[in-house]
């Protein structure tokens, strides 16, 4: 009685122990591997513990405490009911409410051994928790969530390393998972990965998926193995099944495959590949190809629209100031990319570019060699027609320019200059006109500017540019002529500022600024002549004679409030253009559409088919208040023919926290008017409107929702329709969406999508992107 009076007095009571240096060599690669991942190390050698307890007692070099049992070690915390203590091996035996904690892991269980020396350990019936931290991703669900495990038995084998036995993991709730992983066996690496042997996903605890052996992220790091399998349905596909993996075999490196099966088609293929080889440099390719059965007609064959589409992306910054990019993308058809691109905006697409380069910027100087190649795709193939193309290609390239400079320190003269040599070559089967080879093309262009200056009211800059161009051939009739000449052009312009007026009131933090600025500029281009004997390869060869007038006025709305700055709200633009010269020296074709440069430096939509003295007058409109709101709005109004010819809208609203609106709406006079004869797929009026209006996004908590649409208001007709609806949870969520294309006889699918997003560790399903406008 006596003893056990004074053990209840000594309530606390410190031990201080020096570690054995030992390690063994399993143990220094241990801890090798956690020093390279940037993991927690294990206790290091020459530590001190501390043993606190209600009851404490000694027998040789065992310690036996009792009663809320404190023992700490460096950064690891062991508590139990009952602890035995071995001074000598450093072995702790733990019993009831054992609790281990060491930085962001958390272990309890009903019996634990436990080496401080070593970190290793032995624990039953389990129940643990680990923090995890993910990458940001746009397709990634992301919880604060730790990740949960209960076993029957965990053993740790490091400071990071735990293997569980009949464990069942999630990052759910553990009172209540709506989801969770079963493993016979399973080998947990924080901040790293989850390996599961033989084990099965289970949803409200039923088994759905076996897994024999399966790896699941548990950090930043990247982790090679197969995915979660897609699934889904299509109207012409049928049922969709596909499976991928990832292969990430160094840092800077991985490799994403996928194959999907469908049963009315054949089957698909897809393969992204990202290598960052150096600090400044970036590579990324993907291939996407379709081996298709064929769509079934109702009378005939079925008819094939496989193909495929490859895509690569390089860009580096080099040594000097260099700076290199190769962006190449190489289409089968484009009947394959209407019948199988995943997004609308992906499907109209009718342009392939390639671009390579390599440039360099220094002293007001800029050297480019390049590689250029552009395809568009004026129609699809189909059971009566052929597809049909125009190519255009520049390869090799060499240019230099230069800003203006004043080599005169007192005098206000400036000279630029700007030139290029390249071999350039045309092709296509809209017409029979054929190059045979590539030609050879030159130009050197320098300028003088002379910028004139009437204090703050009138500003005048007039420029003179001598532009000698050379051209390896020309067309005559339609046909090629390899039959050199020079383009010798005289290029004059005047530009002119008139005074600003401008008003600012309001008072306090808060003003507004009222500016109009109206100008005016003189063109005149002369010496192109005989324009039809230019075979159009770029820009360069829309140049024509010239007599014109540019007049206008922009006005713009600023609002400051507070110390940070003037933002400008509303900005609108007018102007027009006076022909002296009509005909453009006889370049403008009457009733033809004709586009040239100084026609759409004013306006993208064409408006010449005939000669006229006054262009349309042109309105663009631009607002925007800031976070909320972002509109444009251009309309060209025809003065002569008293019309509008052009309607261009553009409208960004987000009105209430995760909520958006975007619509866009573009109506146009295609020219020549009343064209005899028709063309094929000649339509007058064209006159589209897309939509797309929603709450959150992809990996938002709560409830998500997406509506859009693209209508045809000339054909009354729909051509693109999306619904898609999700909820996102702490730890998972799901995901519908339907979609329907329309791309008359190519395409007319209606879409179904699934998928089941798990928090942390990725989603199974094939919704993989949100639909865009632009």
């Amino acid at each position: 009685m006596p003893n056990a009076t004074l053990s209840q007095s000594v309530r606390k009571f410190a031990l201080v122990m020096a570690v054995l240096p030992v390690l063994s060599g399993g143990m220094r690669g241990a801890l090798a591997q956690g020093v390279a991942q940037g993991l927690p190390k294990p206790p290091a050698a020459g530590g001190e513990a501390t043993l606190e307890a209600d009851q404490q007692r000694q027998a040789g070099n065992v310690f036996y405490a009792d009663g809320h049992v404190d023992l700490r070690y460096e950064n690891v915390r062991l508590q139990a009911d009952h602890v035995e203590y071995n001074e000598e091996t450093q072995v702790a035996i733990a019993r009831g409410h054992v609790q281990l904690d060491y930085m962001t892991q958390h272990v309890e269980a009903d019996e634990a051994r436990y080496e401080l020396r070593t970190g290793r350990g032995t624990f039953q019936h389990v129940r643990a928790t680990f923090a995890m931290q993910r990458r940001p991703e746009p397709m990634l669900l992301v919880s604060p969530n730790p990740l949960y495990f209960e076993a029957q038995e965990a053993e740790r084998l490091d400071a990071n390393t735990y293997r569980i036995h009949h464990a069942w993991l999630t990052v759910c709730k553990p009172s209540r998972p709506v989801w969770k992983f079963y493993a016979p066996e399973a080998t947990v690496r924080l901040q790293e990965t989850v390996h599961l042997e033989n084990g099965n996903f289970r949803l409200f605890s039923i088994p759905l998926i076996y897994l024999p052996y399966a790896t699941f992220p548990a950090g930043k790091e990247r982790n090679s193995g197969l995915l979660y399998p897609d699934i889904g349905g299509s109207s012409i596909k049928g049922d969709i099944v596909g499976e991928g993996f990832y292969w990430a075999p160094l840092d800077w490196m991985d490799l994403t495959g996928r194959a999907d099966y469908f049963s009315k088609r054949g089957w698909s293929q897809h393969g992204d590949l990202r290598i960052r080889p150096w600090k400044d440099a970036r590579l990324e390719a993907n291939y996407f190809g379709v081996v298709d059965r064929g769509l079934a007609q109702p009378v005939g064959p079925a008819i094939n629209q496989g193909g495929h589409e490859e895509h690569l992306l390089f860009t580096a910054l080099l040594p000097d100031g260099w700076r290199a990019v190769a962006d190449l993308d190489q289409l089968s058809s484009l009947t394959f990319r209407l019948a199988w691109s995943e997004t609308f905006t992906q499907a109209v697409n009718s342009e392939v570019r390639n671009t390579a380069f390599v440039t360099n910027n220094f002293r007001g100087f800029s050297v480019d060699f390049a590689a250029l190649s552009y395809q568009n795709y004026l129609s699809a193939a189909s059971t009566t027609t052929a597809q049909t193309s125009i190519t255009l290609r520049t390869a090799p390239e060499a240019r230099i320019s230069s800003v203006d400079q004043a080599p005169f320190q007192n005098l206000p003269f400036y000279f630029s200059f700007e030139g290029f040599a390249d071999a350039v070559n045309r092709g296509e089967d809209v017409t029979p006109f054929h190059m045979p080879a590539f030609e050879a093309r030159s130009e050197f262009a320098p300028t003088v500017t002379v910028p004139l200056h009437w204090g703050p009211w009138l500003s005048v800059t007039p420029s003179f540019t001598v532009r000698n161009t050379y051209y390896g051939g020309q067309s005559a009739g339609g046909i090629w002529v390899d039959n050199g000449f020079f383009r010798e052009t005289e290029e004059a312009s005047v530009d002119i500022r008139f005074p600003v007026i401008e008003r600012v009131w309001g008072g306090g933090d808060k003003k507004w600024k009222h500016v109009i600025e109206p100008y005016a500029v003189y063109s005149y281009v002369t010496g192109v002549n005989d324009f039809g004997r230019f075979v159009r390869f770029d820009e360069d060869e829309t140049l024509t004679d010239t007599n014109e007038f540019e007049y206008g006025v922009t006005q713009r709305l600023f609002r400051r409030s507070g110390p940070d700055g003037a933002r400008e709200l509303v900005t609108w633009r007018i102007a027009q253009k006076y022909f002296f010269d009509p005909t453009f020296g006889g370049a403008l074709v009457p009733g033809q559409r004709n586009v040239f440069q100084t026609l759409d430096a004013l306006t993208p939509f064409a408006f010449a088919d005939e000669p006229r003295r006054f262009s349309p007058i042109v309105s663009d409109v631009t607002i925007d208040p800031g976070k909320r709101y972002d509109t444009q709005f251009i309309v060209n109004y025809d003065p002569e023919q008293n019309r509008l010819t052009a309607i261009g809208t553009l409208l960004k609203v987000k009105p209430y926290r995760e909520s958006f609106l975007t619509v866009a709406q573009f109506s146009t006079l295609n020219l020549p008017e009343d064209p005899m004869p028709v063309p094929a797929n000649f339509q007058q009026r064209s006159n589209q409107v897309r939509a797309l209006v929603g709450y959150g996004d992809l990996t938002r908590p709560g409830w998500n929702v997406t509506f859009g649409a693209s209508y045809d208001l000339t054909q009354d007709t729909f051509q693109n329709q999306v619904a898609e609806f999700s909820y996102n949870g702490k730890c998972c969520g799901v995901g519908f969406e339907y979609r329907k294309f329309s791309f008359g006889t190519i395409r007319n699918e209606n879409q179904f999508e699934i998928v089941f997003r798990i928090a942390n560790l990725g989603s199974a399903g094939n919704l993989h992107r949100q639909e865009k406008l632009f």
